[in-house]
């Protein structure tokens, strides 16, 4: 490798960086925490897995994009296609979960006595469906940036996949503990019944503004 490497290394970190701050990469992390009432190392768990999954997909089809001389512009269209249908999906999760948590705020208060197994299930659920997100939901910067490593051989390669990864994951686990602790901050009262409500909102509004706004 050249020292030029050096330029796409300093690109690839900023590019992570920046990627990193949009609201989705954070945002359903400190609302279903703060209404399922997380401990800081679930949270950070969760994150971290969900971040892996995250840049882990994008590798693997810029992999194969690369191994089988596949065009830079033919890859980019796979992983704008599957970022569309992952936004949708993270904006149809957001309004599900809150219309979930509208019939869980009824159970609360006529006390159902199924009110604790359903949360229970529900908690799983909610978690494999974060995880899922963030599997389907692309990192569409670091297709073209693995294509421009890849003229320094694959160990420019796995150099420019590994900036990327380490940038982007500890970004959302950053923003998401920061995010977290200032929610807790927040003392909802009687609304607190409805957190998990609040949540599916603000998920699909934030997925709505992720798709509106293109970031």
């Amino acid at each position: 490798m050249d020292g030029t490497v050096w330029i796409v290394a300093a690109s690839t970190i900023s590019i992570a960086f920046f990627h990193a701050l949009a609201p989705d990469h954070w945002m359903p992390f400190i609302m279903i925490g703060r209404a399922q009432k997380w401990l800081t190392t679930k949270l950070i768990w969760v994150t971290f897995l969900s971040g892996i999954g995250h840049v882990a997909s994008s590798i693997v089809i810029g992999g194969i994009g690369l191994f089988l001389g596949f065009s830079l512009s033919s890859v980019e269209g796979w992983e704008s296609s599957r970022g569309s249908i992952a936004i949708l999906l993270l904006i149809g999760f957001g309004v599900a979960y809150a219309l979930w948590g509208l019939k869980h705020a009824r159970k609360h208060r006529h006390k159902h006595s199924d009110i604790f197994d359903d949360e229970t299930k529900q908690r799983t659920v909610t978690v494999w469906t974060i995880f899922a997100l963030f599997v389907l939901g692309p990192c569409e910067p670091l297709i073209p940036l693995m294509f421009l490593a890849s003229k320094y051989g694959w160990s420019g390669v796995l150099w420019i996949t590994f900036l990327f990864s380490i940038v982007t994951i500890a970004m959302m686990i950053g923003q998401t503990l920061l995010g977290y602790s200032g929610f807790n901050l927040v003392k909802l009262g009687t609304l607190d019944h409805y957190s998990h409500s609040i949540a599916g909102v603000v998920i699909a509004l934030t997925g709505t503004m992720v798709l509106i706004l293109g970031i």
